[in-house]
């Protein structure tokens, strides 16, 4: 089976598609954990997302996740929220999301890139493009722009039986939040559905609030990987490379957001890439010494 990507002008075969497994499988040879960095799609520049996400690579980046920008994000603090509003206000929404994976696509075939976001804009673009012999266009078009996984904070696993069954169709995985309050009902219930990995939210609150609290981390970590046996990426408070370091040594993936925005929020535009690229280096130095 293959599927034609829009904008790279070749057939991609299925297996290609794997590529968030294929990172992870890879690291692991290595015995080395991922690095994933969030960004909000069309910020600090409407036209600059591409180019961050490939300097970003540059930089060490394993996966990257891309914020789609809602206008009532709930689970994200004041700082991703400011950014969406920004990217709101240039015109960001799902179609040029999509637009700016196929153009990274058209010169990066291998890093995974992840849309995390809220059932809102997924749900309003299938109303938008809704056509005859198409039941959800946003996966068909997801997976045709080169995108390997889906976030969607407020759809419970319990719903999303065949929304993960429909992304997984199209070579794409659905990706799930966990919580320090996640019970072990709930882990059971992601295990059954999450595919690519699992992210857990290593702070009660939203994104960028409060100081993360390593020994918890370290505790809980094993009670998830006793229900969940895809990766365990870890995110919410990390800010710096001695803390990545540190949650590196236990978990499978290191996923830093809040910071990185900070960073952009007052770069000029040809100061964007090369901002993130020496953070993220940095990260992934510490990371790497173990």
């Amino acid at each position: 089976m293959t599927l034609v990507l829009k904008g790279v002008g070749h057939l991609i075969p299925q297996q290609a598609r794997q590529r968030i497994k294929t990172t992870f499988d890879a690291l692991k040879t290595q015995g080395r954990k991922a690095l994933i960095p969030f960004v909000t799609a069309g910020y600090p520049y409407a036209d600059v997302t591409p180019e961050l996400m490939h300097a970003m690579v540059a930089g060490g980046a394993d996966v990257i996740e891309l914020g789609v920008p809602f206008s009532d994000p709930s689970a994200d603090g004041p700082v991703i929220q400011k950014a969406g509003d920004k990217a709101l206000a240039f015109g960001i929404g799902l179609v040029q999301v999509l637009a700016m994976v196929r153009e990274f696509r058209k010169t990066n075939a291998t890093t995974p890139v992840v849309l995390m976001g809220y059932a809102n804009p997924v749900e309003r673009y299938d109303q938008k493009h809704a056509s005859a012999g198409v039941s959800s266009p946003f996966v068909t078009d997801a997976a045709e722009a080169g995108v390997d996984g889906v976030l969607i904070v407020d759809y419970p696993p319990e719903e999303c039986v065949d929304f993960a069954a429909n992304l997984r169709a199209h070579g794409m995985d659905l990706i799930f939040l966990l919580a320090p309050t996640s019970t072990d009902e709930r882990m059971q219930q992601v295990a059954k559905v999450a595919s690519g990995y699992v992210y857990y939210v290593s702070l009660k609150g939203v994104t960028g609030s409060g100081a993360l609290d390593v020994g918890a981390v370290e505790a809980m970590l094993p009670k998830i990987r006793q229900h969940i046996s895809t990766p365990v990426g870890v995110g919410f408070g990390i800010r710096d490379a001695a803390t990545a370091q540190t949650i590196a040594r236990v978990s499978d993936a290191v996923v830093i957001g809040s910071k990185i925005i900070q960073l952009l929020q007052d770069q000029p535009r040809d100061q964007v890439g090369p901002t993130a690229q020496a953070f993220l280096r940095e990260i992934r130095t510490a990371m790497d010494k173990g």
